[in-house]
């Protein structure tokens, strides 16, 4: 399907500055089928915001046939800008990963599941996918009633419980108090050469997770942290993974979270040609 791209600007509660959020939506469209509706996903960022890897691997869900909502996960300290792949770009992003409070983090994935559920496009039915830092909050998007489905790639500081302002989330405490108990499927895929969440840590998840009875699949993978990058992944990238763990996705959004095309207008005019 072609995509269309889009943002909004969405005020929050928490940011004392005033700051704006900023969603970029990345929507599919089919010709003749102006009412059509599609499940909404939300796309959680590494901590370099929303760059050229994120926005296509978003897009590649959108042309799926899903209504894609990407949040720039740093307003609070500066621009929606995608913070470069260097250095200093990273110590930037790790920085601000532990300047944000969970609690900020948590409303930003409210913000960006209510602005799906509110789209004329969207059904309704939201999924969610991230990784590393977006690979947490995916997660945590689960907690959320409304999200039937979460897909977390190499999720970050779950095991060490290292998120947020204090470096002290409450991630695995509310799986063990039952929070994600009874509520949507949860995909969880790491590379086992990972240094960023070593054995013992992958462990302690999938324990945890299966002691609470989640649904959840586990996948553990020969790759690297960020295998899924097409850019500056440090000879990281592994593309026929990727694609391959891409379908698996798409089949646990397809399967949990559905579409709806709507009736068929029946547009007589002819299609622009653009080359």
């Amino acid at each position: 399907m072609l995509v269309t791209k889009t943002f909004h600007d969405i005020q929050t509660q928490l940011d004392s500055g005033g700051r704006a959020l900023r969603i970029f939506v990345i929507s599919p469209s089919i010709s003749k089928y102006p009412q059509a509706k599609f499940p909404g996903v939300v796309v959680f960022s590494e901590i370099y915001q929303v760059t050229g890897p994120v926005e296509r691997f978003a897009s590649q869900i959108a042309s799926q046939g899903f209504v894609v909502a990407c949040p720039s996960v740093y307003h609070e300290f500066e621009g929606p800008e995608a913070i470069p792949y260097d250095v200093e770009g990273t110590d930037r992003g790790n920085k601000y990963k532990i300047e944000k409070t969970v609690a900020a983090f948590d409303e930003d994935a409210k913000l960006s599941i209510n602005l799906l559920s509110t789209l004329p496009n969207c059904n309704g039915r939201i999924g969610a996918t991230g990784m590393c830092l977006g690979g947490h909050l995916a997660f945590r998007a689960a907690f959320d009633q409304r999200v039937l489905a979460s897909v977390c790639f190499f999720a970050t500081d779950v095991h060490s419980a290292t998120l947020g302002k204090g470096k002290s989330d409450d991630t695995l405490i509310r799986v063990r108090n039952g929070d994600l108990t009874g509520k949507g499927e949860l995909v969880m895929i790491f590379g086992k050469q990972d240094t960023h969440v070593p054995r013992t840590g992958r462990d302690l998840i999938r324990t945890t997770l299966d002691d609470a009875n989640v649904t959840v699949s586990f996948l553990e993978v020969q790759a690297q942290h960020a295998f899924i990058r097409d850019e500056s992944s440090k000879g990281r990238w592994d593309a026929a993974l990727t694609r391959s763990l891409f379908s698996f996705m798409m089949e646990v959004f397809d399967r949990t979270i559905g579409v709806d095309l709507g009736p068929l207008v029946d547009d007589t005019k002819p299609l622009e040609h653009v080359c």
